[in-house]
């Protein structure tokens, strides 16, 4: 298993959100004394005998904005998901994607209905859909999505995009940044609209951290 996302609420300062690959997501309300799993909705029906069990979903990522912190996104083995009740349930937001497979999801740091996946084409095939390196962007909380392709490599491009490898700003307009397994990292200066690759011919990227004086 791998505990790979851990969110804090500083409205509730008790609550805390964990996300388990392999376990799913799992939320306390007493600062981690006790948790419970918040799994409903989430169906696995590849991997679990019980496709919507309690415990065992390979959830990838989660992410939520600071000014709306009981709205969640999830990016899952399969699905991207929304919960608007701190976990209580989930919803899929898949709509549009090529492909409801990934690892990133990230939220704009000023419009909290603005998320982005990067879908990959598949769990054992780990690169864009046609070779296309394309980023995906909902303005609505999901469902309806752009492909954001300006700047990025659309053909030939089989590079995998792991799960902290997606990370955003605080300026405005709001930069997103993501680095891949062939050790490329592009930058946006305006949300996405248009892409940089500002580092090359790194080792795979495994995570992004951005810092904004």
């Amino acid at each position: 298993m791998c505990l790979h996302t851990i969110l804090l609420n500083t409205g509730q300062p008790d609550r805390m959100f964990v996300a388990i690959s392999a376990a799913g997501s799992f939320r306390s309300d007493d600062a981690g004394q006790t948790w419970r799993p918040t799994n409903k909705g989430l169906t696995s029906k590849y991997e679990l005998p019980d496709p919507g069990a309690d415990v065992g979903h390979c959830v990838h990522c989660i992410a939520m904005h600071p000014s709306r912190q009981n709205t969640l996104f999830m990016q899952k083995h399969w699905d991207v998901l929304r919960s608007d009740n701190g976990g209580d349930s989930w919803q899929e937001i898949s709509g549009n994607l090529p492909s409801d497979f990934g690892f990133p999801i990230a939220v704009h740091a000023h419009e909290p209905n603005t998320v982005y996946v990067v879908p990959i084409k598949s769990d054992s095939e780990h690169y864009p859909p046609e070779g296309k390196l394309r980023v995906y962007r909902s303005k609505v909380g999901g469902n309806d999505w752009e492909a954001l392709t300006k700047g990025l490599p659309q053909q030939d491009c089989y590079v995998n995009i792991l799960r902290d490898a997606m990370a955003v700003d605080q300026l405005d307009p709001c930069g997103i940044y993501f680095g891949t397994t062939g050790g490329q990292v592009y930058g946006s200066p305006d949300s996405g609209d248009s892409w940089t690759p500002i580092v090359r011919d790194l080792p795979s990227v495994l995570s992004v951290e951005v810092q904004t004086l």
